[in-house]
């Protein structure tokens, strides 16, 4: 590997990006490495849009120049702000724009659409999720069973991959809905598996949950802004998401929910849980006792949205509206697919737990280094040190995510070479 000879290459392939425009538009971080950052880590954190701090200065001078008034008045008005978000986050989800809405963070989503769609009845009372997932989705799934009054050692299902593999196939959720359906009152997956990168099936995933008489939810954290979804039409009765990854909203951003259209006409089978700012908004400051429902999944608010935390994500909208999620996964597919390339002749030092098949990974390649848990942490330590920003999941993963909207093939190049030095050292 001739840094020089790659360097080349890859600043023609960057030449040839109708999508490198858009690195400018992003701040990046100044202490990345002497020959400019090489930040490969918007799975965990994305970037700040250039624009977010005007647009949180804006809704700032808004407060300070209009205060109580700022509600009702100004460029944003602050009761209807979460409507800014539907149009946009439908595009990225595949939803209307009626079936989706900004709201909470992450997990609190996730237990508001819990208490929505997990309804255990009888023997029917198995959640599925698959082993490894995210924490806060277990926590939180492992907490809503106990919170019914049900054991999570006997309710709570992670299936695990074959012997000796690290991917769960769709086959295997199928064959155990199969089996043990009449038991199973809702399976959650993730559209994209953290640790792995691993892209699934949604509609598969979501077809065999319904044929066995489940519900279905996916969490979207690292799949949205990544690649596209179809959640109406891969006929998911919910979803939820984080802003701060891919999303590029900042830490502790607003979140985001999906909920299909036909629990928004025919009613969830579940509690929705309520508050004021899920009221119709035309009658919502009359404060009456009686429960009015906003029309579609604005309904699952409870409180008025984080302006503040929510004004970055509108900057980061605008970037996704104007690359297009086709274009950008296409971009994602080329950069995945140059690092594995130029990763290949460290075969035997290096292995790659994504899957090979593009159509089956995200812009995540996750990568364990031979010789145990302690040898690759060491890799990981070195790499850090050379300018490299990508993160460590214990026992032995590094995860490494060129994203299209500001990742360069330059990037790749340099923590490709930073990497195969880091492993030969």
């Amino acid at each position: 590997m001739n840094p020089e000879v790659l360097e080349q290459a890859a600043r023609e392939r960057d030449a040839a990006d109708p999508l490198r425009g858009f690195r400018a538009r992003f701040a990046l971080p100044q202490a990345a490495g002497a020959d400019g950052p090489v930040y490969l880590c918007g799975h965990s954190l994305g970037l700040m849009p250039l624009a977010a701090r005007a647009l949180v200065t804006e809704e700032l001078d808004a407060w300070a120049q209009r205060a109580v008034e700022g509600h009702e008045s100004g460029a944003r008005p602050w009761i209807p702000y979460h409507e800014n978000f539907a149009v946009p986050l439908a595009a990225l989800t595949g939803a209307h724009p009626d079936e989706v809405v900004a709201m909470n963070s992450l997990t609190a989503n996730l237990h508001f659409m819990l208490a929505a769609f997990y309804r255990p009845r009888g023997t029917r009372r198995r959640i599925v999720i698959e082993a490894g997932a995210f924490s806060s989705d277990r926590h939180a799934v492992a907490s809503q069973i106990a919170w019914h009054g049900l054991d999570p050692q006997a309710d709570l299902v992670e299936l695990t991959p074959a012997s000796g593999a690290d991917l769960i196939e769709e086959s295997a959720i199928e064959a155990y809905l199969a089996q043990h359906g009449p038991q199973v009152a809702l399976v959650l997956w993730p559209s994209v598996q953290f640790r792995t990168g691993q892209v699934f099936d949604t509609a598969r995933i979501a077809g065999a949950a319904h044929a066995c008489g489940a519900l279905v939810g996916f969490d979207l954290a690292h799949g949205i802004g990544n690649l596209p979804h179809r959640l109406h039409a891969d006929q998911a009765d919910f979803a939820v998401w984080c802003s701060y990854k891919y999303l590029n909203a900042g830490p502790g951003a607003i979140g985001g929910a999906f909920v299909h259209r036909r629990h928004l006409t025919a009613g969830v089978p579940g509690t929705r849980l309520e508050g004021w700012w899920g009221h119709e908004e035309r009658t919502r400051f009359l404060m009456e006792p009686k429960f009015t429902a906003a029309a579609g999944a604005a309904a699952f608010q409870v409180s008025n949205p984080p302006i503040l935390a929510a004004a970055p994500l509108l900057a980061s909208l605008a970037l996704f509206g104007e690359a297009g999620i086709e274009p950008l996964r296409r971009k994602s597919i080329a950069l995945t697919a140059w690092l594995e390339e130029l990763l290949a002749p460290l075969s035997g030092l290096v292995s790659l737990i994504t899957p090979t098949d593009p159509a089956r990974r995200g812009c995540q390649l996750s990568l364990r280094i031979a010789g145990g848990a302690q040898r690759g942490r060491e890799v990981f330590e070195r790499l850090t040190r050379a300018g490299v920003v990508g993160d460590w999941r214990a026992p032995d993963v590094i995860r490494l995510a060129p994203v299209p909207l500001y990742n360069s093939f330059l990037d790749v190049a340099r923590g490709a070479v930073a990497l195969t030095r880091a492993v030969r050292a």
